[in-house]
């Protein structure tokens, strides 16, 4: 989860400067009305579409921004603001009016004693935190995530599908991550698995490459690295959610919002899965294609502009 609060690496940043619409220091919420009709929730004149200082966060963003749009909702974008701790601040005073989150790394944010790890769990605790202004929508399958992820060769070896099968092998298994992970990740593992790994090395930014390479046999990679895709490597499943649920949803500002935004963030949730943002995101860090363009064409093929 740490990754949503430090943001990505400096290679993104200019896929992520790409687009257009940055917006000025104005009141968002002072402009002329919208002509879109207004709905029985109440909207405000534009809805202001903010995203994080990562590239995955500016992608959602404009896919977003660009769906409302369709809807005839008058729409201003500023993308890649910063960290959680200064794009919070925003939504929570109306200059932002949508955010992209990820639920897990949020509720951390707002708790950091929570234990929650399921979704619904999770759901739950940012019900009781966020603030009666705030409001996350419908999570979408998507989670940008820890993962324990292996070389698809190990895993057909071994029958590996889930993390739980590991518990068979883990013995014979090198594990990397981050200099951090075993401290974070070696108790947890004990508790919710039954998992005692034969070594644990630190593979920080290489720990994909070293899962190829076959210097590790395991490794912590989040599920949207596009090296996953591009290494032919099999993120296990967290069966029994050692990490912790981190869905991806929109939160929105309420008295800046009407039916038809919610409904428009809402249905974008219910196409997107893990599976299908990993591949967006490979044609932005590997295709050097424009987040806006990667946007539009995923909504395009989905219904969805």
């Amino acid at each position: 989860m740490m990754r949503r609060f430090i943001g990505a690496a400096a290679v993104f940043l200019t896929a992520a400067l790409a687009l257009s619409a940055c917006g000025g220091g104005s009141d968002p919420l002072s402009a002329t009305p919208s002509s879109a009709p207004a709905s029985s929730g109440g909207a405000s004149a534009k809805v202001v579409v903010g995203s994080f200082n990562f590239p995955e966060s500016v992608l959602l963003g404009s896919i977003y921004a660009q769906a409302l749009t369709a809807k005839g909702v008058q729409v201003e974008e500023k993308p890649n603001i910063g960290s959680r701790e200064v794009v919070y601040d925003q939504i929570k005073s109306g200059g932002l009016t949508v955010l992209p989150e990820y639920i897990g790394s949020l509720l951390a944010f707002l708790d950091k004693n929570s234990t929650a790890k399921t979704k619904e769990e999770i759901l739950a605790g940012l019900t009781a935190k966020l603030p009666p202004e705030l409001e996350v929508l419908d999570p979408a399958e998507a989670q940008d995530n820890n993962s324990l992820t292996v070389t698809k060769e190990t895993a057909g070896k071994y029958g590996l599908s889930t993390i739980s099968g590991l518990v068979k092998v883990a013995k014979d298994f090198t594990v990397g991550g981050p200099p951090e992970f075993k401290k974070r990740q070696e108790e947890n593992f004990k508790q919710v698995y039954g998992l005692e790994f034969k070594e644990w090395k630190s593979t920080g930014d290489t720990t994909a490459d070293a899962i190829k390479s076959g210097t590790v046999q395991v490794g912590n990679v989040f599920t949207t690295d596009p090296k996953i895709v591009l290494d032919d490597l099999v993120a296990l499943q967290d069966d029994k959610n050692a990490f912790g649920s981190d869905n991806i949803t929109p939160i929105v500002y309420k008295p800046g919002v009407n039916d038809t935004v919610v409904s428009t963030l809402n249905a974008i949730s219910a196409k997107l899965d893990t599976a299908t943002l990993l591949s967006l995101m490979k044609r932005i860090s590997v295709d050097k294609d424009d987040p806006p363009a990667v946007a539009k064409d995923w909504l395009t093929q989905n219904g969805l502009v």
